[in-house]
């Protein structure tokens, strides 16, 4: 009997990480009948960073899960007249929007407000602040995480949801070396009535001499994202909170398209971040063990998919897991992770080679032009893709 009630009661999965990519897994799954508590090592649940943009590919999935609405009352539509420029403000090409495809939607959000979407959006008891992950180990019938408070957590499943400087990434794979971009990220946001004649609903692009900048709506329309893309020459920290420097950010888009000047002139503090990213890692599970988002397979943010691609994972692994008996989910890992690597690889990379793009590393700008007008067609396929129905139509197969 004992045997027989471990088979089909639902699996306890702990999930460690209560970032955009653990609150977005934990929904996936427990839209998918799943046990689910999250641990998070703040005293609070909170999320770093400025914007993010969710694409088609993503959002399709959290409005299944029940988040439209919500998400509908803290974004900003992004749409017609977004573009991608050179540094004097001269058209290159079009931005791919719902409005000229399709979609039902493309939002630009605060990553807090989306971070407080998701957490709204889970069952009562499923999220516990204030543990830091310490420790881990597994048999063939458990796995049992331990916590810096004394507590100790028994699940099936331990989703490793912990970010590019991962804690439990150690059980999986050695400890794996960060590789810098030669480039510092500042960012920030600027409220949107100080600006006179700004584009509405736009995300808009300006590429050139080794340096890029970009501007997208968020909360509402109220306010502008803005990240400007600097190389240097020694590598920065791996930060979403250091404080940039101002001034220093003007002036390296001094000569730029005036929209760009007049926006930074509103500028009243900055952030910034050195951009780094991981090879590909060896493997992304060991037996009850699986890593998610950054802690997987860290991007460039280059095409924008870092958080997309995590709510992906989210809710391939939850397709995978629901009613399959804890005996079974060493080697449904497994399939996740062939699954899963097989696309993010291929979007790894890519972000790689559009970073090269934006920042013109191009003898011919006409070249460069014309390479990212082509990557309409990369990037439609990229949003067209429904993770849901790929991993439905892969556990089919396989039943």
């Amino acid at each position: 009997m004992a045997d027989h009630a471990a088979s089909t009661r639902p699996l306890r999965v702990a999930i460690v990480g209560g970032g955009i990519s653990g609150l977005a897994a934990a929904n996936a799954l427990v839209r998918r009948g799943v046990e689910v508590r999250l641990f998070e090592q703040a005293q609070t649940l909170r999320e770093v960073g400025a914007g993010l943009i969710a694409y088609p590919n993503s959002l399709r999935q959290l409005e299944r899960m029940g988040l439209k609405d919500a998400l509908a009352a803290v974004g900003a539509a992004v749409g017609a007249g977004s573009r991608y420029c050179r540094k004097d403000g001269t058209t290159v090409g079009a931005i791919l929007t719902a409005d000229s495809q399709g979609w039902n939607g493309l939002w630009g959000l605060h990553r807090a407000d989306l971070l407080d979407v998701l957490a709204a959006a889970l069952p009562p008891d499923t999220v516990y602040t204030g543990h830091r992950c310490i420790d881990f180990s597994q048999d063939d019938k458990l796995a049992t995480i331990s916590f810096e408070n004394g507590t100790q957590v028994n699940a099936d499943v331990v989703v490793a949801a912990d970010g590019i400087k991962s804690a439990l990434q150690k059980w999986v794979v050695p400890p794996s070396w960060p590789v810098y971009s030669g480039v510092r990220a500042y960012r920030g946001l600027v409220p949107r009535h100080r600006l006179r004649n700004w584009r509405d609903r736009t995300h808009q692009v300006w590429m050139g001499d080794g340096k890029h900048f970009m501007v997208y709506p968020v909360r509402r329309g109220e306010l502008l994202n803005y990240v400007g893309f600097v190389p240097t020459s020694s590598a920065t920290i791996e930060s979403w909170s250091a404080v940039g420097d101002r001034d220093e950010l003007a002036n390296s888009f001094a000569d730029w398209d005036p929209e760009i000047t007049e926006l930074l002139s509103e500028v009243d503090t900055c952030f910034w971040w050195g951009l780094y990213d991981r090879e590909p890692l060896e493997r992304w599970t060991t037996g009850r063990l699986v890593l998610l988002g950054d802690a997987a397979h860290p991007m460039l943010p280059h095409l924008g998919q870092g958080a997309n691609q995590a709510v992906e994972d989210g809710v391939a692994l939850a397709v995978l897991l629901e009613g399959r008996p804890s005996s079974a989910v060493p080697s449904i890992l497994r399939e996740y992770e062939r699954f899963r690597r097989a696309r993010t690889d291929i979007i790894w990379a890519e972000a790689r080679r559009n970073g090269l793009r934006y920042d013109s590393r191009y003898e011919s700008l006409e070249q460069r032009d014309e390479e990212i007008r082509n990557s309409a067609a990369f990037r439609k396929s990229l949003y067209d893709y429904d993770v849901e129905h790929a991993a439905v139509a892969l556990r089919n197969a396989n039943l």
